[in-house]
Formats: structure tokens, C-alpha cells, sequence
């Protein structure tokens, strides 16, 4: 795999006496030895909770507050909204769940959105994990959204930031279970990569999620014909800051305003490593890009407001993390 790749948790893999300890300020003891038991339960939970979903979205709906259809309000000086009710489903509005739907309808994949718009969205790969706190507190510093592309394995760790992201409005996306080459993985394997981060998102209290950002930019015919049969869109990116390469704050500024267009997709991270530098150029970004005229709206929002064209044709590979 790609050097680029900096991770800190147990490789399952590997004999016991060569694995590498948790991330910083993860849990120690049972939970990092998870079996396929435990795999095959959350699948299951996974059943139960979506079936459960689909009786309540109609109830909840009406009531749900949704921070992202109101991305004028926020730069205004608005708040973004408190937890949600005891059993809602937060994550994108029915409208903007419908937009994905439209998308997937003529493509299988996005880069960016259209150029009508100004409005970008700024996307996070590798959480959750010790750095993601610090993401959350900038972007509710400046009533901004984001969205967020989580391994699902993290969540053992760091779930309480995947709520607090869901309580905020920010989308939540599959970045897979366990950061794998997507291109590489059998059928079966490429199955369970993709499904128990979805089911994940759900027990934490979010909706099915319906994006995916596949590691390494790496994706096969395979991988397209089972995000087709899990209704899943792979978003890409139209802008790369390279942070995961610790260039320095003022680098990751200067490239992810350097690619500010309408519609632009901004890759960050808030996992992976040391995102120190990550969360201290986020300030900045974030006031350049507005002082810019761009709204800061999730990639569900971006597709309600502004869809990309038809007849995009899919590259072949990116690269990233």
C-alpha cells in the first residue's frame, strides 16, 4: 500500500506481539480484539436498525432540525443545532438525500459539483480520531459544515465524535471498515469493507450513510458494481491540500485556496496521523474561503444546490488517502 498511509491502530492481521498500541487516547483491552462474531452481530444489529429506520423517517422528517439547509443563516452569525430527540435519525435533509438519489441516477461517481454556485465543500478523510475534536471545535467556531469520510474501525475508539458530527448537521461518509485497497479485495471482502461502516453510522444514531471515498483513490469495475448494489455514490475530490504529508499550515492554505472553484471538492484529513497541522490551518481556510464569497455546505448540499454535469467520465485512478 501507499507509504502515505500513517496509521496507529492494531493491524488484526499481524501475531499479537507485533501489533502497534491504539491511537492515542483510545481504550485499551477487549475491544481492540474484535472477532468475526462480533462483525457478524453488528451486521445483524445492522438489519434490525435499518428496518427500524424506515418506520420512523416518516414520523421524523417533519421535526428533524437540519443545520444543512440553512448554510445562509449560519454565516450570518446563526447556531447550529442541539442533539437531536432521543431515537432521531440525523444526517442530510430528505431533499438532499433525494439529490443524491438524482445524481446516482446518471453517474456513479462525483468530483465536484457544478460551477452556478458558489459554494465548495470541504471533506475529511481517516477519522475518526484524536484530531477530530479539534476539527469539530473549529468548524462549530465558525458555524460551518463539512463532511466527514470515516473507517468504520475507528468508531470503536472515537464514536463520540461521529455523533457529535451528526448532531452538528455535518454528512458522515464511508471511508470503508479498515482502510483497505478496494481494487485488491475479493467480492466478499470488498462487501464487508464497505457494509460495516454503514451499519456503524446507524447505531450511532445517523442516517444510512450514501457516500463512499475509497482509499487511495483506488477502485476496479468490481467496486463500482457493489456501490451500485449498496446505493452508495463515490465522491472523489477536485482538491488535494496534501495534509497528510505535514507540508506545513501556511502549504495547506495556500493549495486549498489555490483550488477554490464553484463546486470544488476539498480533500483534508482528520485522521491518519498527526493532523495538528490540519486543524490549525482550518481557521484560515475557512475565513479566506468566505471572504472569497463561497458558502461552506456539505457534499449532499452541494448536489442539491448544484449538480455536477452529465457525461463526467470516471478516471482511472486518484491519489491520496
Amino acid at each position: 500500500m501507499s507509504p502515505r498511509w500513517n496509521w496507529d491502530f492494531e493491524d488484526e492481521k499481524r501475531p499479537v506481539a507485533d501489533r502497534a498500541p491504539p491511537p492515542p487516547g483510545a481504550p485499551s483491552g477487549s475491544e481492540q480484539r474484535a472477532s468475526v462474531h462480533r462483525r457478524r452481530r453488528l451486521a445483524a444489529i445492522a438489519v434490525i436498525v435499518a428496518a427500524a429506520s424506515a418506520a420512523a423517517i416518516a414520523a421524523l422528517s417533519g421535526s428533524h432540525r437540519q443545520a444543512s439547509g440553512s448554510t445562509a443563516a449560519l454565516r450570518a452569525g446563526g447556531h447550529l443545532p442541539g442533539p437531536s430527540p432521543a431515537g432521531a435519525l440525523g444526517g442530510p435533509s430528505l431533499q438532499e438525500r433525494t439529490a443524491v438519489n438524482s445524481v446516482l441516477s446518471y453517474t456513479r461517481f462525483v468530483r465536484q459539483g457544478g460551477t452556478r454556485a458558489r459554494e465548495v465543500a470541504l471533506t475529511f478523510d481517516d477519522g475518526p480520531g484524536p484530531y477530530t475534536p479539534g476539527v469539530l471545535d473549529v468548524l462549530e467556531r465558525h458555524h460551518a459544515l463539512a463532511t466527514f469520510f470515516a473507517i468504520g474501525r475507528m468508531e470503536r475508539y472515537f464514536g463520540d465524535s461521529t455523533a457529535r458530527q451528526i448532531r452538528d448537521g455535518d454528512a458522515v461518509g464511508d471511508h470503508t471498515e479498515n482502510h483497505r485497497d478496494l481494487a485488491l479485495l475479493t467480492r466478499h471482502e470488498l462487501r464487508e469493507e464497505l457494509f460495516e461502516p454503514l451499519a456503524r453510522v446507524e447505531l450511532l444514531g445517523g442516517r444510512r450513510p450514501r457516500l463512499l471515498r475509497p482509499p487511495y483513490g483506488s477502485f476496479n469495475a468490481a467496486t463500482m458494481r457493489e456501490l451500485h448494489a449498496l446505493h452508495l455514490l463515490m465522491v472523489l475530490w477536485s482538491v488535494d491540500t496534501g495534509d497528510y504529508l505535514h507540508p506545513g499550515v501556511a502549504t495547506i492554505v495556500a493549495r486549498a485556496l489555490e483550488g477554490a472553484r464553484p463546486g470544488a471538492i476539498i480533500l483534508l484529513h482528520d485522521g491518519g496521523g498527526d493532523r495538528s497541522q490540519t486543524v490549525a490551518a482550518l481557521p484560515a481556510i475557512i475565513e479566506r474561503l468566505r471572504a472569497r464569497g463561497f458558502d461552506l455546505v456539505t457534499v449532499p448540499r452541494l448536489l442539491l444546490d448544484d449538480p455536477p454535469p452529465h457525461g463526467e467520465r470516471l478516471p482511472t485512478s486518484l491519489k491520496g488517502d
